[in-house]
């Protein structure tokens, strides 16, 4: 049976005019709330979340608001003052974000509860002060506080009085915007406990607005991400956060210190456009998937999946490369050495992914399967949606490149610094040759490395280890690569080199937008760079999931290896494999510890 919504609203539009002059704060904004459920809303300040709460208790007074609020049937933006007040407190009632401007300094916080009952349920003094002191019990303060002025309450404090006068009418709808913006995190998750203990006694729906994600994922049934005043992805919280369909929602996501505990942040490069002053899409100029369409049409939210919505002209994050079943099975001196079994991986635009796992588990023969260095047994590759049947991604601008593990081999000693970044233009023919020089040139400092003549004229081995993995680097990126597999790159330096390679790498990817496979076996590294990971382990994939999921839990006992002497992730043809030797089972993963 389908439930009314107890909130519908539909093309919502605020526009805030003060002086001639006119703000839009919200563009066209469609949601729905049923009874009982929550309903997160994130996005970043000054994306509209406030303007929302305001504009549905009607306290948006010198906004003009086109478009319609249904609260239980009733359309609130056609309602006069008098007729809303009678909704205000007593059926919807909003908990402030600022609670130290809300409250009167020079009237103690128990008269100022008091008085909402007063107006709103007509009870005289006495009762007033009665029903005060068990609304402060229930939110967590002892009724002696009902005395004190906002000025001698901690912001905890504060935050509970607020929530005390919101419910003290039993409202049908909750509205609570950043509750714990100044709370630390033991106050932060006591008054989550009080949030919810309050909804599973009182009944009410609630919204609740909020940067802190741990509360929103605690907390709400659906999720909703506001952009420049518009809703750009809607869906159940625990699918969203999962697997967001929206770059915008998934650099939230990513940006989230408690979600990736050791992962150096980032965050989204540049600042939200005002609400309606762009033509296109609003996140077009921040987007690292954004084409033609997107700087001059604005998309419309569509239905993506089951209860998934996302406004995108792509659908939403587009996949750069999927592989599906792949296998590959090696003759060693007459044993077959299945080094690859029914893998199946995904990258999409933009986001960094991590392949862990011990040495012998197949990232190598996993990775050249999908720059096509070898050729797959069993499965498919499929390369921005052209299946892979040859190395021609490799071989083009805008394609993939491929960073292997040791730099000495991969480019070779005689050539220059110059000569060995050029080299991939040499073979494509790219333009003429003093482009090729000047873009291999451009390419040095991105990875911090001289454009001089004196550096770019050296003989690559002369070069440190660190200098020629960043030359390997520059080498990668100088086709401007939509997706970069990085093959344990790192795993020939010193800690030091590591960092410096790692953080550079990060830094470019952020800047450029490009997606990377990062490949490795140290847990420690992987978890402070990747979005997602999947965990390989005797060339079979046995977890998979957000980097949070994989990587902060602390304790994902689906994670077990078998270290045993498996095939090498190197060709066969250079390293050596002892089937005889095998060890125990491990303790299960609990992402403190590196695959070496």
């Amino acid at each position: 049976m389908t439930v009314e919504p107890l909130l519908k609203i539909k093309d919502l539009c605020l526009e805030y005019r003060q002086n001639g002059m006119a703000t839009q704060a919200l563009d066209q904004v469609s949601l729905s709330l049923a009874p009982g459920e929550t309903l997160g809303i994130i996005g970043e300040s000054g994306c509209g979340k406030t303007s929302l709460a305001m504009a549905i208790m009607g306290l948006a007074k010198s906004a003009h608001i086109t478009g319609t609020i249904r609260f239980d049937g009733i359309d609130l933006t056609r309602l006069r003052e008098k007729d809303l007040s009678k909704l205000r407190w007593n059926r919807v009632a909003l908990v402030f974000q600022n609670s130290r401007e809300v409250f009167n300094p020079v009237i103690t916080v128990g008269e100022q509860v008091a008085e909402t009952l007063i107006r709103h349920l007509g009870l005289n003094q006495a009762r007033a002060k009665e029903r005060t002191a068990r609304l402060f019990k229930q939110a967590g303060l002892d009724p002696v506080w009902q005395d004190a002025y906002v000025h001698q309450l901690s912001g905890g404090m504060r935050q509970r009085v607020l929530i005390a006068m919101a419910v003290a009418c039993n409202p049908d709808l909750l509205i609570v915007d950043e509750p714990f913006t100044a709370l630390d995190a033991t106050a932060a998750s006591d008054m989550s406990d009080l949030i919810l203990g309050l909804q599973q006694r009182l009944g009410f729906a609630m919204i609740l607005i909020s940067h802190a994600m741990p509360a929103i994922a605690r907390m709400t049934d659906n999720l909703v991400t506001l952009y420049a005043g518009r809703v750009i992805e809607t869906g159940p919280t625990r699918a969203v956060l999962a697997a967001p369909r929206h770059p915008y929602t998934r650099g939230l996501i990513n940006a989230c210190p408690e979600f990736y505990e050791y992962k150096d942040l980032w965050g989204i490069a540049g600042t939200p456009p005002a609400p309606g002053s762009v033509s296109g899409c609003p996140f077009c100029p921040r987007c690292v998937q954004h084409g033609p369409d997107c700087g001059t049409r604005r998309p419309v939210l569509v239905e993506v999946e089951n209860n998934r919505q996302v406004a995108c002209h792509k659908g939403g994050i587009t996949t750069v490369l999927e592989a599906r079943g792949l296998a590959k099975t090696f003759n060693m001196n007459g044993t077959a050495v299945k080094a690859v079994q029914q893998v199946d991986i995904t990258i999409k635009f933009g986001e960094v992914v991590a392949l862990v796992g011990p040495s012998g588990s197949g990232k190598s023969t996993l990775a050249h399967l999908l720059v096509a260095l070898e050729t797959p047994d069993n499965g498919r590759v499929i390369f921005q949606g052209t299946p892979l049947a040859d190395n021609r991604a490799t071989a083009c601008m805008r394609g993939m490149q491929l960073v292997f593990q040791d730099p000495a081999q991969a480019v070779s000693p005689r050539l220059t610094v110059l000569e060995a970044v050029r080299e991939p233009l040499d073979i494509m023919g790219w333009k003429t040759p003093q482009e090729r020089n000047e873009k291999a040139l451009a390419a040095l400092p991105l990875v911090h490395l001289s454009r001089e003549p004196e550096f770019a004229n050296k003989p690559c081995h002369a070069l440190s280890g660190g200098q020629r993995q960043r030359v390997s680097v520059a080498r990668a990126l100088v086709n401007d690569p939509v997706l970069l597999i990085a093959d344990e790159i790192t795993a020939m330096l010193d800690p030091s080199a590591q960092a410096h390679l790692l953080r550079m790498l990060k830094g470019l990817q952020h800047q450029k937008g490009f997606s990377m496979l990062f490949i490795s076996h140290d847990i420690h590294l992987a978890r402070k760079i990747a979005d997602r990971a999947y965990v390989l382990d005797q060339g079979k994939i046995v977890a998979k999931g957000a980097g949070f999921e994989i990587f902060e839990s602390s304790n994902p006992a689906h994670i077990l290896f078998q270290p045993q002497n498996h095939l090498h992730d190197a060709h066969p043809s250079t390293e050596k494999y002892d089937p005889g030797t095998s060890g125990a089972i491990n303790p299960p993963f609990t992402g403190k510890e590196s695959f070496a």
